[in-house]
C-alpha cells in the first residue's frame, strides 16, 4: 500500500482544524453575536488604535456587501427574514467606527494624513487626487445619491408595502379559510399559510421602522463629516499652530476619506435594503437567522472573496486586512461549496440506487386477496363518461363526495370512501352497488338521456323510454335531452344518471348502515369527541361497557336510521342504563329514550304532527305474553298463524293510510317495542316503531288508526 505523503497528511488535519473552528462558531452563535455587540459599545467608548481602525473599516465594507450579495442570492423571501435586525447592527458598526475615526482625526490630525489610519488616508487620496475640493464635492455627491434617492425611496416603498399588506390580510385569510373549507388543503397547510401571512406582516412592518435607520445613518454621517471639518481646522490652527491651508488639507482629506469609507458601506446597505422591502417575515432565534441566512449562499461569500482580493490590490490600500479577510470568506464559501456538493452527491446516488436497477415485478402477496372493498361501484364501459365528461350537473365523483359529506351530517359519522372502477362483465350502460363484495343494488341507465318520475304516481304522458327507477321500483321514463323543459313544465321530476347512481347508492349506503360502522370508526368517533367527554367515555370504557358493546348500541340506531350525530347525550343514556341492566337491547332502548326529541322530529310530518296508529291492547297483551324468560334474556316466541294474523292486518291498516297521504309510525308499549320492530322490519323495514317513551312531550300527535 502506498503510504500518504507529509503534504497530504498536513493538508487534512488543516480541514480537519478548520472543520472544528467553523463547528465550533456555528454552534456558539449566541455567543459570538454577544461579544460583537459589546465589541460596538467597547468601540463607541474606547479609542482604537490606527492597526485596528484598518480593520474594523475592512470588516464594515465586507459585512456591506455580504447582505447586498445575499438580498441578490435569496430565492425565497423567508431565506432572509432576519434583514430589519441585520441592518441595524450593520447601521451600529458603522456609528460607532464614525466615533472611533472622529475620535483619531480631533486627536491626532496635525501629526499627518496616516493619523486615521491607512485605509482613511488611502480613500481620501485616492479620491481627491490631491485636491480638497475635489473630495467634498464627490463626498456631497455620494451623500445626495444615498440620502434623497435610494434611501428615500427605500423608506417610502416599505411603508406603502407595509400599509397594503395589512390591508390585504383580511382578504388572504378569507382565501385560506375558503380552501380549508372545500378540501383544497388540509389543516396543517392552512396553518402553514396562515404562520407565513402573518410573517410576512410582521416582515414589513420591520422594514418600516428599519428603513428609518439607514436615514438616520446618511443624517448622521453627513453631520460628523461636518463637524470633523470645522472642529479639526480650529483645533489644527488654535492649538497645534498649523496654517489655516495645512489644517484646511490635513482634516479635510481625513474627513473626508473618513466619510468615503462610511458612506460606501451606507450605499450598499440602502441598496439592499430597496431590494429587501418585498421579503417576508422573521422566523426562529436572530443568531440562527443571521449565521444560517449570511454564510448559507456559497455564490455571495465567493463574490465578496473577489471584491477584497480585487481591492487589496488597488495601490495605497493595505493589503493584509483585505486579503486576509478575502481569504476567511473565500474558505468559507469554498466549505460551504463543497458541503452543499456532497449532500447533492449523496442524493443523486440514492436516486440511482434506488432507481438505477430494473425493477423487478414484484409478486403481490397472497394477503391482498384477503383485502375488501368496504363500498365499489362498479360501471359498465358505456357510463365511464360520467367520471371526467357529464353533460349535466358535477361529475360523479363530485356527487359522491357531496353524499358523503350529507350522510355524515345527517348520520353522524363519516361513510367510507367509495371505490369506483370499471368491469367489462357488465353490460355498457350498467352499473352495480357492492358492500363488502356482495352485490347490494345495480341498475341499467341511457348516459344520454333524462330520467322522468312522476310524484303524483300518474302515466307519465311524454316520448321516451318505460323503465322503473333503480333506486325504490317506482314507474319511470327515459327522455331526450330536448324534452327537458316539458317535462319539468307538467311538474314531474328530472334527474340525470349520475343523480341516479348517487341517489341509488344512498339508499343502499342508509340500508347498510350498521354494517359500515366498524370497531375502527366507532373508536375514532370516540376520539374526535371534545375533551370534556373524553373523562365519561374513561369511566365508562371498559368499567361499564366493551368498546364493541358500544358500537353495537350505534349500529341498533342506525338500523332505524336514527342519526349518532348527538353522540354526548347517547353516552350519557349508556352510562346511565348500564347501571341495572347489561342487555345490549334495552341499553339501546334506554338510549332512544334520551333521544325522544330528535326521534320525534324526524317523524314529525309536515302538517307539524306525528301520525300514529297504535298497538291495540289485545295486540299489546298478545307481544308481552309470547316473551320468554328473565331478565336480559327475554325472546319473542309467539305462533307463526299468530304472526301472519298480526302481518297481514298491520300491512292493511298502514296500506289504507298510504292511499289517504299518510306515512304513520307505529306506537307500542316500551317493552315488547324491539320485538314489534323486529317483526315489522322484515316486510316493512321503512316503517318507524316508537314507544310512548320516545314522545315528546312538546310534539302535537295525531292518532290515524288502531291494529
Amino acid at each position: 500500500m502506498a503510504e500518504a505523503t507529509p503534504e497530504a497528511t498536513s493538508t487534512t488535519e488543516a480541514d480537519a482544524d478548520f472543520s472544528k473552528v467553523l463547528k465550533f462558531l456555528s454552534g456558539r452563535g449566541d455567543i459570538a453575536l454577544a461579544l460583537g455587540v459589546v465589541a460596538i459599545l467597547v468601540v463607541l467608548i474606547l479609542p482604537l488604535p490606527t492597526w485596528l481602525m484598518d480593520v474594523s473599516l475592512a470588516f464594515s465594507i465586507t459585512f456591506a456587501v455580504l447582505i447586498l450579495m445575499t438580498s441578490l442570492f435569496v430565492v425565497k423571501p423567508l431565506q432572509f427574514n432576519s434583514y430589519p435586525t441585520i441592518l441595524l447592527l450593520a447601521t451600529m458598526v458603522r456609528l460607532a467606527l464614525n466615533m472611533a475615526s472622529t475620535r483619531l482625526i480631533l486627536a491626532h490630525g496635525h501629526e499627518g494624513t496616516q493619523a486615521a489610519g491607512k485605509v482613511i488616508q488611502a480613500f481620501g487620496g485616492f479620491v481627491m487626487g490631491g485636491n480638497f475640493v475635489i473630495g467634498i464635492i464627490v463626498f456631497a455627491i455620494l451623500v445626495i445619491v444615498n440620502f434623497i434617492v435610494i434611501t428615500k425611496g427605500s423608506g417610502r416603498i416599505a411603508e406603502v408595502s407595509a400599509r397594503f399588506t395589512l390591508d390585504a390580510m383580511p382578504g388572504k385569510q378569507m382565501a385560506i379559510d375558503a380552501d380549508l373549507s372545500t378540501g383544497l388543503i388540509d389543516e396543517s397547510e392552512a396553518r402553514a399559510r396562515r404562520k407565513e401571512l402573518e410573517d410576512e406582516s410582521t416582515f414589513f412592518g420591520a422594514m418600516d421602522g428599519a428603513s428609518k435607520f439607514v436615514r438616520g445613518d446618511a443624517v448622521a454621517g453627513l453631520l460628523i463629516t461636518f463637524i470633523n471639518i470645522v472642529a479639526g481646522m480650529i483645533i489644527g490652527v488654535a492649538q497645534m499652530d498649523l496654517t489655516f491651508a495645512q489644517a484646511a488639507d490635513t482634516y479635510t482629506r481625513l474627513t473626508v476619506g473618513d466619510g468615503l469609507v462610511t458612506q460606501i458601506p451606507a450605499l450598499v446597505v440602502s441598496t439592499s435594503a430597496g431590494l429587501m422591502v418585498t421579503k417576508a417575515g422573521v422566523e426562529g432565534a436572530t443568531d440562527k437567522a443571521l449565521f444560517s441566512q449570511l454564510g448559507g449562499q456559497p455564490k455571495a461569500m465567493g463574490l465578496v472573496s473577489f471584491l477584497l482580493a480585487s481591492l487589496s490590490l488597488l495601490p495605497g490600500i493595505p493589503m493584509i486586512p483585505f486579503f486576509s479577510l478575502a481569504v476567511i470568506t473565500g474558505g468559507i464559501a469554498w466549505y460551504v461549496q463543497r458541503g452543499q456538493a456532497r449532500l447533492v452527491e449523496e442524493k443523486r446516488l440514492r436516486d440511482e440506487e434506488e432507481v438505477g436497477e430494473p425493477a423487478k415485478v414484484a409478486e403481490e402477496p397472497i394477503s391482498t386477496a384477503l383485502r375488501i372493498d368496504i363500498l365499489r361501484l362498479e360501471l359498465g364501459y358505456g357510463l365511464l363518461a360520467l367520471i371526467n365528461n357529464p353533460k349535466e350537473g358535477q361529475k360523479l365523483t363530485d356527487q359522491i363526495k357531496a353524499v358523503r359529506r350529507q350522510l355524515a351530517s345527517d348520520m353522524g359519522f363519516v361513510m367510507p370512501s367509495v371505490r369506483i372502477q370499471d368491469n367489462m362483465q357488465l353490460p355498457a350502460n350498467s352499473y352495480l352497488i357492492r358492500v363488502k363484495e356482495i352485490e347490494a343494488g345495480g341498475g341499467d341507465l341511457r348516459p344520454n338521456m333524462l330520467l322522468v318520475m312522476d310524484p303524483r304516481g300518474e302515466d307519465i304522458t311524454l316520448a321516451g323510454e318505460k323503465t322503473n327507477e333503480p333506486a325504490f321500483g317506482l314507474p319511470a321514463l327515459w327522455i331526450e335531452e330536448p324534452n327537458r323543459e316539458e317535462a319539468l313544465f307538467r311538474g314531474y321530476t328530472v334527474v340525470d344518471p349520475s343523480t341516479v347512481i348517487t341517489t341509488h347508492l344512498t339508499e343502499v349506503i342508509k340500508d347498510n348502515m350498521p354494517e359500515l360502522l366498524s370497531y375502527a370508526e366507532t373508536q375514532k368517533l370516540l376520539d374526535e369527541l371534545d375533551k370534556d367527554q373524553q373523562k365519561l367515555i374513561g369511566d365508562m370504557i371498559p368499567t361499564l361497557i366493551s368498546l364493541g358493546g358500544v358500537q353495537r348500541i350505534l349500529q341498533n340506531l342506525l338500523a332505524e336510521r336514527i342519526s349518532v350525530r348527538d353522540l354526548p347525550t347517547i353516552l350519557e343514556g349508556i352510562s346511565e342504563a348500564c347501571g341495572h341492566t347489561r342487555n345490549v337491547l334495552m341499553i339501546t332502548e334506554h338510549v332512544r329514550t334520551r333521544l325522544a326529541r330528535q326521534i320525534s322530529d324526524m317523524n314529525t310530518s309536515e302538517a307539524g304532527y306525528i301520525p300514529l296508529i297504535a298497538l291495540s291492547p289485545e295486540w299489546e297483551q298478545a307481544f308481552a305474553e309470547s316473551l320468554i324468560g328473565k331478565g336480559d334474556d327475554k325472546q319473542l316466541s309467539m305462533p307463526p298463524s299468530r304472526l301472519q294474523e298480526f302481518i297481514s292486518t298491520l300491512r292493511g291498516t298502514f296500506e289504507r293510510q298510504a292511499m289517504m297521504g299518510e306515512s304513520p309510525v307505529l306506537l307500542s308499549s316500551p317493552a315488547i317495542r324491539p320485538y314489534v320492530r323486529s317483526i315489522v322490519e322484515r316486510f316493512r323495514p321503512m316503517t318507524m316503531v316508537m314507544s310512548q317513551n320516545e314522545v315528546h312531550p312538546k310534539v302535537r300527535i295525531k292518532t290515524v288508526g288502531q291494529v
